[in-house]
């Protein structure tokens, strides 16, 4: 009988502008740094910021970064949070808000009363994230508006080496002895987002601790077979086609690419 494994991951290491790969957003995450500290020197130029890109793409791990390295004196915010939440004080420097394309519009228009009362107190910055860039997202006019006032970023997409890289950073601050060929074994075999690899990375950890292994591709076959999960083994890459029987009845159209397992 397949036994049905618990996986208990524990607590990973917070989010720091230290272990996120910046990759081509160095000009981003130098301004994140030090902008609690310019805000308490004096007057800042550039105290709103918007920062997109795409699911996976390491937005609210800046924020979270952010607000742990503000010393108690930053606010996350996002769909999650209670409306009054976003009330302005003057006790907080840094005001985080996350993914504010799926804000409720009551939440909306508290973010924009806040953007307005950040704007007008110069001791205080707001940083905020979405999908999209300003002009393309689907928030009430005047919000959308705002966004687009202040400092506007791209948040550049990894490369496959660069994930690469990631991997083999998180797994060196969670003490994983992490064979060579699985970074890259893991980007042709499953999902390319960064906080499904990060997640599976964790699911790694603790399951060779379970069985005192080291992590190796033989293990992470192991762990899928046992967790009832080896069909994720599919590879990404399209598979070879095979050559029809010249004998044989003819061949229909392809079937669609409709694995789930492929994540495009």
């Amino acid at each position: 009988m397949q036994r049905q494994l618990t996986l208990d991951l524990g607590t990973p290491p917070p989010a720091t502008f230290d272990n996120f790969f910046a990759a081509g957003n160095h000009e981003l995450i130098a301004r994140l740094r030090e902008l609690e500290g310019a805000l308490a020197a004096g007057p800042v130029a550039d105290r709103t910021f918007y920062v997109w890109g795409e699911p996976g793409s390491g937005r609210s791990h800046l924020l979270q970064a952010l607000t742990h390295e503000a010393n108690g004196h930053a606010r996350y915010l996002g769909p999650q949070s209670a409306l009054n939440a976003f009330g302005f004080d003057p006790r907080v420097t840094l005001y985080a808000v996350d993914d504010c394309d799926r804000l409720s519009p009551a939440q909306q228009i508290a973010l924009f009363n806040l953007f307005n009362e950040v704007r007008a107190y110069p001791a205080s910055a707001l940083v905020a994230t979405g999908n999209d860039a300003p002009l393309a997202l689907t928030v009430r006019e005047d919000l959308r508006t705002r966004l687009g006032w202040g400092l506007v970023f791209h948040l550049q997409p990894l490369s496959d080496e660069a994930k690469a890289s990631v991997l083999k950073h998180a797994a060196r601050e969670r003490g994983i002895v992490l064979a060579d060929d699985v970074p890259a074994y893991l980007l042709t075999h499953f999902r390319r987002d960064m906080p499904s690899l990060m997640a599976l990375l964790d699911e790694l950890d603790r399951f060779s601790l379970e069985q005192k292994r080291a992590v190796t591709r033989a293990l992470l076959r192991t762990m899928l077979q046992q967790t009832g999960r080896a069909a994720l083994l599919v590879p990404v890459s399209a598979p070879e086609e095979t050559p029809a029987d010249p004998n044989g009845p003819e061949s229909g159209p392809a079937a669609p690419d409709n694995d789930p397992t492929r994540f495009k």
